[in-house]
């Protein structure tokens, strides 16, 4: 059976948030296996200076980025859509193994084969230090953002 993962092109406002919600609760997973099959297996990427291209290159990235990035929490939000093309702005929260925070911004541009597997992703991203009273993504480790939780609109951010 063909890989598929729904909701699938061409995208409505509703079926493109639900992308960027799964999106969001996939990569809060922190496990880079998982998140991999959510791309076709030749996708490429550009994430800040790095360029990957395949399922294989997108484990060992996200290996090497969640060893570096600890008690990572991520909120994602929509920002545009088009038939199979998805911009979202993101923030997320980390520490690195010295104990210091950080509050990362960003914006990704998105797109999907029929499929409804991200076939290309390109992230532009920048790290603001901040003090540990600072921080505004509180939830357990566990994994997705709570659905009470407040988005990155809801934030001020």
């Amino acid at each position: 059976m063909a890989e598929s993962r729904p909701p699938f092109p061409p995208f409505t406002q509703e079926t493109a948030i639900q992308k960027v919600r799964g999106a969001e609760d996939g990569w809060n997973s922190c496990n880079p296996e998982r998140v991999s099959l959510a791309y076709t297996p030749d996708s490429q990427w550009r994430n800040r200076a790095e360029f990957v291209t395949g399922r294989e290159a997108i484990v060992a990235f996200l290996t090497r980025k969640w060893a570096r990035e600890l008690d990572y929490r991520l909120i994602k939000e929509l920002w545009a859509f088009t038939e199979n093309r998805i911009g979202v702005r993101f923030a997320y929260e980390w520490h690195d193994d010295s104990g210091n925070w950080f509050r990362s911004y960003g914006n990704e541009n998105w797109e999907f084969a029929g499929n409804g597997l991200m076939q290309r992703r390109y992230a532009c991203i920048n790290d603001l230090p901040i003090q540990p009273a600072d921080r505004k993504f509180h939830w357990d480790r566990a994994g997705a953002r709570p659905a009470d939780h407040p988005s990155l609109s809801d934030l001020g951010l």
